[in-house]
């Protein structure tokens, strides 16, 4: 299945299927796309769109992953999520926890904020931006957190902890503190710091120097080092 078919179908490309597509025979699953359609029969309005739930994964295919960017769960206002993590489409008003992303970004590297809060060119380097949490009712954070998402998205935090080397995984905030518990730091770079949100990045994230202590990371083991730049590109 190219990667096209996959998010039109809303479901993964046969990279990520190979890693984690037995999850989908699990009860859990089965009990998430029943809570899912009942809430769409109950008049519901879910984000993001149907197709683009796994933008993340078929985005960024599992053997080209060398950052992990781990978020809650999606934004909950109409036109803002469409699958990756921190992120929203050009023309959306850039979300506050990622201006506080942009004035880390250029604190740590120089780089001018765009005007945008599009991160695919992220994506398309190797950068998985991974909601814990898929789907979202709008206006209403946090509603769809406990009904089996989690369960999922642990499944590939810990094929990539498990089957991939010198990762850098990026944990902002206890809730993805918590979430990359069970890393390997001796296998993978793990970053920790308090999450950008207006309410905590003046407490440690702005100045935390994630974006530099990656590349370094990446170019020491032989990796080509992440362009933040390309966000500026679009």
């Amino acid at each position: 299945m190219t990667e096209a078919a996959a998010q039109k179908k809303g479901t993964l490309i046969d990279a990520w299927q190979q890693q984690v597509g037995e999850q989908f025979a699990m009860p859990y699953m089965a009990e998430l796309k029943a809570f899912l359609q009942a809430e769409k029969q109950a008049g519901k309005t879910i984000f993001p769109a149907g197709g683009d739930i796994f933008n993340s994964l078929n985005r960024t295919p599992f053997e080209q992953v060398k950052v992990v960017i781990i978020g809650q769960d999606p934004y909950h206002g109409p036109g803002q999520a469409h699958g990756f993590s921190f992120s929203v489409l050009p023309g959306v008003k850039i979300p506050p926890s990622l201006r506080n992303i942009y004035k880390e970004l250029q604190q740590d590297t120089g780089l001018q904020p765009p005007n945008h809060g599009c991160l695919t060119s992220w994506a398309d380097q190797g950068v998985l931006l991974l909601n814990a949490v898929l789907t979202v009712e709008q206006s209403n954070a946090g509603a769809h957190q406990g009904k089996g998402w989690e369960t999922f998205t642990d499944a590939v935090i810990k094929v990539l902890n498990e089957k991939r080397e010198r990762l850098v995984f990026m944990l902002w905030g206890s809730y993805a503190h918590k979430k990359g518990k069970f890393l390997d730091t001796d296998r993978h770079l793990v970053l920790k710091s308090v999450h950008p949100s207006p309410l905590s990045a003046h407490r440690g994230f702005l100045g935390c120097g994630h974006f530099s202590q990656c590349n370094t990371y990446l170019s020491d083991t032989n990796q080509l080092p992440i362009n933040w730049a390309s966000v500026t590109q679009l």
